[in-house]
C-alpha cells in the first residue's frame, strides 16, 4: 500500500493510469483524481487538464478526508481500474470506467465511478471541476432538477451522484462530502454529449452499463491467442493498444496525451494524440501476433486511406479522422511541473521522413502475408509510393526521431528505402503489385552501395546515425527488425553491441545523444530498449534477449503501463502516457523471443 503524493500538485506520470471508451482515454491518479479527459474524441480540447496545469486545468477529485494508502489493479483482463484506500478506520473501494457503447438510448460519454464500502467507515470528499478547451473557457455550473450541468455551444455535460452526499454547485464546479460504510454502494457520472441531446441516465443503466463494458473488455481479452512467455504484460500492452484505437476510423493514437516533457522544465513537449505511419509495421505485426484481425484490418485500411490525401508522399503524422492537418500551437498554460510550451498541434507533420515508406511497404508485406492478397486500389498506390522513393532517397531528411535541427542523410533512412523497395519487388514478385521491378531492383542496390560505404565506422565497427559520421543512434536496431540484411550479418551483428555500449544505461537505451536542435536532454526511450530484446531475439541471442526482457517488463508501472520515456537514474517516467509504440514493442519482443524458441 503506497500513500499518493503530488510535486507541487502533480502527480507522478508513473502514478497515472488510463481508462477509455474507444474515442477517449482519462488519465485517473493514485489519489483518486482524474487529471486529463478530452472530450467528445481523444484529440479533442481539456475538459479535465490538471495534468497540464494543476491550478487552472481542472480535474475530477475523489479521496478520503483522512490520510490513506492507496493499492489498484484493473480487473483482470479489462481497463476497468479499481482503487482501494485505506484508512485507520476502514477500507473504500473505487471502480472506474469510461463505459463502452451499448445499444439503446445511452449517452455520448459516459465516466463512471462506483464506490464501495469494503470495511469500517471512511469519510470521502469528491469535486468535479470542468475546465472547458484547455482550461481557457469557465465553466458555467448550473442545477437543473437536481442535476450539475455545463453548456458550451455544441457540447454538454451532466454530472450525476447517488448515495455519494448532497452535492453542492459553486465557483464553477460541483461536490459533496459522504462516508462510506462496509457495505454500501454509491456511483458517481459524468454524462458528456455533442451535438445531441444530454442523456440523464439511471442510476440501474448506468450499473448494468458498468458490468457490460468489464464483460466486453474481458470477452476482447480471452479472444487473444498469444499463449508465450511474459503474457501478463503482452495481455496488459494489447489492452492499451486497444485504448489507443479511434474506434470510428481504424487509426491507432501514439498516446492520448500531449506536451507530457521528456525533460522536467523542459521545452521537449509534444502533441502525440495523432497516428504515425511510420508505427505501421510495428502495429502490424502486433496486432496479427495477437490474433486482433479486425484492428489490423481497419487500421490498414485507415493508413492508406489517409495518405492517399497526400499521395504517393505519405505524411508523418495523420489526424485520428485521416486528415493531414496539424498546426503546432502554444496554450496559455503552466505545463506539468512547469515544463513549457504546451503545445496542440505538432508541426512535424510537415517534416520529410523518409523511414515512413520502409514502414507502409513492410506493413503491406505483412498484411499480405496474412490476408494472402491486396485489395487493387491499395496495390495502385503502393506501386505509386514505390516509384516515389525511386526519386526521393537521395533527399536529406529531419530522421525518425523528427529532429529539428537540419536535415541530414539519416541512416536508418537510407535503410528503410531499401526496405521499401525490396519489400515491394517482393509483393511484385508475389503478383501482387504491377510495376517498374527493374528500376525498383536497381534504387534498391543504389541505396544498399550508399549505406554500406557512407554510413559505417569502421572504427566503430558500427552503422552510424548518418553519413560520414560516427555517432550512433538506436534506430539502427531497425535495420535488424525490419530486415534491411541478415539479422546475422557481421555489421548488423556488431551494431546491435556498440548501439547497447554506447546509448546503454543499465537495461534502458537512449535514442542518440549528439544535438537535435533543441535545448537540454530526454530520457532512456522505452520502445528502443525494446527493439534491443528484439535484435538479440532475431540474431538467435536468447539467453541476453530474456534477461534484458525481464529487466524492462519490471519497470512498468504499478498497473502495467509504460510512458515514452524513462529517466534511467530515478526510474521516473517521462514525456507522454501510456505510449503506444512502447507497448508495441514489448509485445514484438516477446513475441521475438516466442518465436525464436520454437
Amino acid at each position: 500500500m503506497i500513500e499518493p503524493t503530488r510535486t507541487d500538485g502533480y502527480a507522478a506520470i508513473r502514478d497515472y493510469a488510463a481508462i477509455g471508451d474507444g474515442r477517449t482515454v482519462a488519465l485517473v491518479a493514485r489519489d483518486g483524481s482524474i487529471d486529463w479527459l478530452c472530450l467528445p474524441d481523444l484529440d479533442s480540447a481539456s475538459v479535465f487538464g490538471a495534468l497540464l496545469d494543476a491550478d487552472r486545468g481542472g480535474r475530477f477529485a475523489l479521496a478520503p478526508e483522512v490520510p490513506y494508502g492507496a493499492t489498484r489493479r484493473y480487473l483482470p483482463g479489462t481497463n476497468v481500474l479499481e482503487t482501494t484506500f485505506t484508512t485507520a478506520t476502514g477500507a473504500v473501494r473505487v471502480t472506474d470506467a469510461m463505459t463502452l457503447p451499448a445499444s439503446g438510448f445511452a449517452p455520448y460519454r459516459e465516466l463512471v465511478r462506483r464506490v464501495e464500502g469494503v470495511a469500517g467507515c471512511v469519510p470521502l470528499a469528491w469535486q468535479v471541476e470542468p475546465r472547458l478547451q484547455y482550461g481557457s473557457s469557465p465553466a458555467r455550473v448550473s442545477s437543473r432538477g437536481g442535476v450539475a450541468t455545463v453548456a458550451d455551444g455544441r457540447d454538454a455535460l451532466a454530472v450525476f451522484s447517488w448515495d455519494a452526499g448532497e452535492a453542492t454547485v459553486s465557483d464553477g464546479s460541483v461536490g459533496a462530502r459522504f462516508e462510506a460504510s462496509e457495505g454500501t454502494v454509491g456511483h458517481l457520472v459524468v454524462s458528456a454529449a455533442h451535438q445531441e441531446p444530454l442523456v440523464y441516465p439511471s442510476r440501474a443503466e448506468v450499473e448494468a452499463r458498468l458490468q457490460a463494458t468489464a464483460a466486453t473488455w474481458r470477452d476482447w481479452s480471452a479472444g487473444r491467442e498469444y499463449d508465450g512467455p511474459w503474457r501478463d504484460a503482452v495481455l496488459r500492452s494489447a489492452l492499451v493498444l486497444k485504448l489507443l484505437v479511434f474506434a470510428p476510423s481504424g487509426a491507432i493514437a501514439a498516446a492520448p496525451t500531449t506536451s507530457l516533457p521528456e525533460q522536467i522544465g523542459g521545452e521537449r513537449n509534444w502533441d502525440y494524440r495523432y497516428s504515425w505511419p511510420r508505427d505501421a509495421a510495428f502495429t502490424l505485426r502486433a496486432l496479427l501476433s495477437l490474433g486482433c484481425s479486425s484492428e489490423a484490418h481497419a487500421f490498414f485500411a485507415w493508413l492508406l486511406h489517409a495518405s492517399q490525401l497526400t499521395h504517393p508522399k505519405v505524411q508523418v503524422l495523420y489526424r485520428l479522422n485521416g486528415r493531414p492537418e496539424a498546426a503546432e500551437r502554444s496554450l496559455a498554460l503552466a505545463g506539468y511541473r512547469g515544463s513549457r510550451p504546451v503545445r496542440v498541434g505538432n508541426g512535424a507533420a510537415g517534416q520529410t521522413q523518409l523511414d515512413v515508406y520502409g514502414e507502409v511497404l513492410d506493413a503491406a508485406a505483412e498484411f499480405a502475408r496474412f490476408a494472402g492478397t491486396l485489395d487493387r486500389d491499395h496495390a495502385k498506390r503502393l506501386v505509386g509510393i514505390a516509384d516515389f522513393v525511386c526519386e526521393i532517397w537521395r533527399e536529406r531528411d529531419a530522421g525518425i526521431w523528427e529532429t529539428r535541427s537540419e536535415p541530414t542523410h539519416f541512416t536508418q533512412s537510407k535503410m528503410m528505402c531499401f526496405v521499401a523497395l525490396d519489400r515491394a519487388c517482393a509483393l511484385a514478385g508475389q503478383g501482387l503489385l504491377r510495376g517498374d521491378v527493374d528500376r525498383w531492383s536497381r534504387e534498391r542496390e543504389r541505396i544498399r552501395e550508399f549505406v554500406e560505404t557512407r554510413c559505417y565506422a569502421e572504427h566503430k565497427r558500427s552503422y552510424t546515425r548518418s553519413a560520414d559520421d560516427d555517432a550512433l543512434d538506436a534506430a539502427l536496431l531497425l535495420g535488424v527488425i525490419a530486415r534491411y540484411d541478415d539479422p546475422n550479418s557481421p555489421r548488423l551483428r556488431d551494431t546491435v553491441d556498440a548501439v547497447r555500449r554506447e546509448l546503454g544505461r543499465g537495461p534502458l537505451l537512449h535514442r542518440y545523444l549528439d544535438t537535435d536542435g533543441l535545448a537540454g536532454e530526454d530520457g532512456a526511450f522505452v520502445a528502443c530498449s525494446f527493439w534491443l530484446v528484439e535484435a538479440y531475439a532475431r540474431q538467435g541471442r536468447l539467453d541476453e534477449a530474456a534477461e534484458l526482457m525481464d529487466e524492462l517488463v519490471a519497470l512498468a508501472n504499478d498497473v502495467g503501463l509504460y510512458a515514452e520515456e524513462i529517466d534511467a537514474k530515478t526510474s521516473d517516467f517521462l514525456g507522454n502516457f501510456p505510449q503506444g509504440l512502447s507497448h508495441l514493442a514489448l509485445i514484438n519482443a516477446a513475441g521475438a523471443i516466442a518465436e525464436a524458441r520454437r
